[in-house]
């Protein structure tokens, strides 16, 4: 996958920062899932905290060990990035979701940084597309 939101980089953000615009949310959601078809992110409240809204998206593996990979795979890029998201981490699945603390919303990190998730995708060994 080619995409100008996977060649960013992450810019820190201050806390009160402005989130993103519902149309730039829109916007962003739209090349993000254009780029990578196979794995489509939502933009949706994070069950532990329903008015946050976060990119969201599930990956199904084959097993325990390919889950974990992938897991340990985006938590490098989260170290690159010194942007974190939440992973959870089941037999078969990891579910990624990112958002920005410090603006209370969405920013362009958290499309930067779930576009660079699905180009790991991409590659993951043991995913189910």
């Amino acid at each position: 996958m080619s995409s100008s939101l996977a060649d960013g980089t992450c810019v820190p953000c201050k806390k009160g920062a402005p989130s993103l615009a519902q149309e730039d949310v829109e916007s962003k959601l739209q090349q993000l899932n254009n780029a990578s078809r196979a794995f489509a992110w939502d933009a949706s409240p994070l069950s532990q905290s329903p008015s946050q809204i976060a990119l969201q998206r599930t990956f199904k593996f084959r097993n325990f060990k390919t889950a974990l990979a992938f897991t340990n795979s985006v938590g490098a890029i989260a170290e690159e990035q010194k942007h974190h998201p939440l992973l959870v981490l089941e037999w078969g699945s990891v579910h990624v979701a990112w958002w920005t603390h410090a603006t209370g919303g969405l920013h362009d990190n958290d499309f930067i940084c779930a576009a660079k998730t699905s180009q790991i995708a991409d590659d993951a060994e043991g995913i189910k597309k």
